[in-house]
């Protein structure tokens, strides 16, 4: 038989834990800093939410008597430093802190600025990769915007040197961090478009997320967005993402990291080039190898061997053409020499004076009728013309009592209408 008396119920060891927990004096008041989550205000006024960090999560509850005298209204993601008690709850078993105060974190708050303005120019289209300039392969100039002192410049440098110490670099000094940075960053992006750069580095070594903020301003990424040259971001270590990281055309993780995306290694562009070279000579005896089994092809052809042959078609051709071309001429003389002889058995030619007869009678019958039809004719049978305003009058109707002009046949009288009577 098992003893039972040694066995506690779950109430009993949750009380148990609860006394343990609030008889600790580490736990009577802990300051605890985290990211607000789930959050709930009850109609009591009580506040329930969650604070959390990369890898844990604590339940928290703030009573109306001190949640009443927070001078803000806690958000989910907002960043929070909390003053309380840790404690059990025992219906649940779950141990949670009573929160007795709460201010914002101001790293919290920038992370919510960051958030809010990577939002606003990610709806401008501003990350968009359509507007992501090309990184040369092999640059000739390159600018750098960063601290003129400092490690990010040396690793920068001796990167581009070691790797690729043909192209020239140019050197932009400027604030990286302070309150006037985001002014200098910006004036030397524009000042940087006027010395014909291939590709422009801009950044700064590993920081707090104040020390990078300049990085995170709305006047950087937008001059980032409008350079003509490509940029690449170089700011902070690799975990750190800024706005510039967003908006420039190419991201690197770290200053090191830009200067070898900026530039080939000098290894690899010599073995690219020897590469090309046996590529470009095996094509080369390629090329050669065809054209000699091309002329191996042509001499040994039937028609360079017997050349004549490439005239013969050409010859037969002629010929046909040259015998159309008589045949034509022949049946075009033929054809001229009937038409001749038809000529000379025609009457014109033969008897010339029986066509001028006929012309001469025709002619005269065209005179008589053009007699017939000459109204000077009529006039001398004795009929008049009669005009008045210089036209015909045909009926005693057209006339009025003016002026008329009498056409007989040898003369004109000009005579007066004294009256007029109509048949």
């Amino acid at each position: 038989m098992n003893d039972q008396t040694k066995y506690l119920t779950v109430g009993a060891l949750t009380r148990y834990l609860k006394m343990k927990f609030d008889t600790d004096d580490n736990l009577r008041q802990v300051y605890l800093k985290g990211e607000i989550s789930n959050f709930k205000s009850h109609t009591t006024g009580h506040f329930y939410f969650s604070i959390k960090d990369e890898t844990s999560k604590i339940n928290a509850i703030m009573f109306q008597r001190n949640a009443s005298k927070l001078p803000f209204l806690p958000t989910d993601g907002m960043k929070v430093l909390v003053t309380g008690r840790i404690s059990v709850y025992e219906a649940t078993g779950n141990y949670q802190i009573y929160v007795e105060d709460m201010m914002e974190d101001g790293i919290g708050n920038l992370y919510i600025a960051f958030e809010k303005l990577k939002e606003q120019l990610s709806k401008e289209g501003l990350f968009n990769p359509e507007h992501k300039k090309k990184i040369p392969k092999i640059p000739s100039r390159i600018g750098i915007i960063t601290a003129k002192t400092g490690a990010a410049i040396r690793d920068i440098l001796s990167t581009i040197e070691r790797r690729f110490p043909y192209t020239e670099t140019i050197l932009f000094p400027s604030l990286v961090q302070g309150d006037t940075a985001k002014e200098d960053i910006v004036r030397n992006i524009k000042l940087a478009q006027n010395y014909d750069l291939d590709v422009l580095i801009v950044g700064r070594g590993g920081g707090s997320i104040e020390d990078l903020w300049a990085f995170n301003e709305e006047i950087v990424a937008r001059a980032i967005y409008d350079s003509k040259v490509p940029i690449i971001s170089a700011v902070g270590h690799e975990i750190d993402y800024t706005i510039s990281d967003f908006v420039a055309d190419l991201r690197a993780p770290t200053p090191t990291g830009a200067a070898e995306l900026a530039v080939p290694n000098r290894k690899d562009v010599l073995l690219h080039l020897e590469q090309l070279k046996i590529r470009s000579q095996e094509a080369i005896f390629k090329k050669i190898k065809l054209m000699q089994e091309k002329l191996i092809h042509y001499h040994n052809s039937y028609i360079i061997k017997n050349p004549m042959l490439i005239y013969d078609n050409y010859r037969q051709k002629l010929l046909l053409e040259e015998d159309q071309l008589q045949k034509a001429m022949q049946y075009f003389l033929e054809t001229k020499r009937n038409v001749l002889q038809l000529l000379k058995q025609h009457t014109c030619i033969t008897h010339p004076e029986f066509l001028y007869k006929e012309r001469k009678i025709q002619l005269y019958h065209i005179m008589e009728k053009l007699e017939i039809l000459n109204p000077l004719s009529v006039l001398k049978r004795g009929y008049t013309i009669t005009y008045q305003n210089n036209k015909v009058l045909k009926s005693v109707k057209e006339l009025t009592k003016q002026d008329i002009s009498i056409q007989l046949v040898d003369g004109i009288i000009d005579a007066k209408v004294i009256k007029i009577k109509e048949n």
